[in-house]
C-alpha cells in the first residue's frame, strides 16, 4: 500500500515537474510569435502613416507634426491622377508628357488597403489607446535645411497582455545596446524616412 502511494505520488512530480519544463520552452516561442504578429500590423500602419507624410510634404512643403493635420489632410486634400506617356515628338523615348486626368481623395488614394479607420491613424495596435508619438521640423545638413519626422512606437505600449518578465527582457536588451526598445520610424536628428526594422 506504501508503494502504491509514493508511485502515484512520483508520477503526480513528475508530471508537474515535465509540465513546468514544456512551458518554460514554449513561453518564450509564443511571445516571440505574438510579437512578430503584432510587430506587423503596427508596421504596416506606420507605412501608411510614411506615405501620407510624404504625400502630405509635397503639398504643404513640411512634415504634420500632429495626426489632427494628417486626418484633415486625409479627408480633404485630393491627389492629382496623373496620366503619364512618352513624347511622340523624341526619338530617344526619354521625355515624357504629364496629364493630369482626375482627382481622387487622398485617403482613398493612400489608405486603400487599410485595415484600419481613418480616426484610428494615431492609434498604436493593441495598445488600448495609446497614440503614436509623432514630431516633425527642419534640420541643418551642410548648410541646408531639410525637413524631418519621426514616429514611435514602444514595445511598452503595443505588447500590452503578453508575459511582464519576457517583455522587460526585450525592452532591457534593445537599451543595453542602445536602440530604441520599439518601433519607429524617420529621425528628428537624420535626413531619414526609414523604419527601424528595414
Amino acid at each position: 500500500m506504501n508503494r502504491l502511494i509514493v508511485r502515484i505520488i512520483l508520477t503526480v512530480v513528475i508530471l508537474v515537474l515535465g509540465y513546468f519544463i514544456v512551458e518554460s520552452v514554449l513561453r518564450p516561442v509564443r511571445f516571440q510569435k505574438e510579437l512578430q504578429h503584432r510587430k506587423s500590423i503596427v508596421v504596416s500602419q506606420m507605412k501608411d502613416l510614411r506615405s501620407i507624410q510624404l504625400t502630405y510634404r509635397i503639398y504643404s512643403n513640411s512634415y504634420a507634426s500632429s495626426f489632427d493635420t494628417l486626418v484633415d489632410f486625409l479627408r480633404n486634400a485630393d491627389i492629382p491622377v496623373v496620366k503619364i506617356i512618352p513624347d511622340p515628338t523624341d526619338t530617344t523615348f526619354t521625355k515624357t508628357i504629364n496629364d493630369t486626368i482626375a482627382y481622387i481623395r487622398a485617403a482613398d488614394s493612400l489608405l486603400k488597403d487599410a485595415s484600419y479607420s481613418i480616426d484610428s491613424l494615431p492609434y498604436i495596435p493593441f495598445s488600448g489607446g495609446e497614440r503614436f508619438e509623432l514630431d516633425a521640423g527642419r534640420i541643418d545638413r551642410g548648410g541646408v535645411m531639410v525637413n524631418v519626422f519621426e514616429a514611435k512606437a514602444p514595445y511598452n505600449t503595443f505588447l500590452k497582455g503578453l508575459d511582464d518578465q519576457l517583455l522587460r527582457n526585450l525592452v532591457a536588451s534593445e537599451e543595453q545596446i542602445g536602440r530604441y526598445p520599439g518601433l519607429r520610424l524617420g529621425s528628428m536628428t537624420e535626413p531619414s524616412t526609414d523604419g527601424n526594422w528595414e
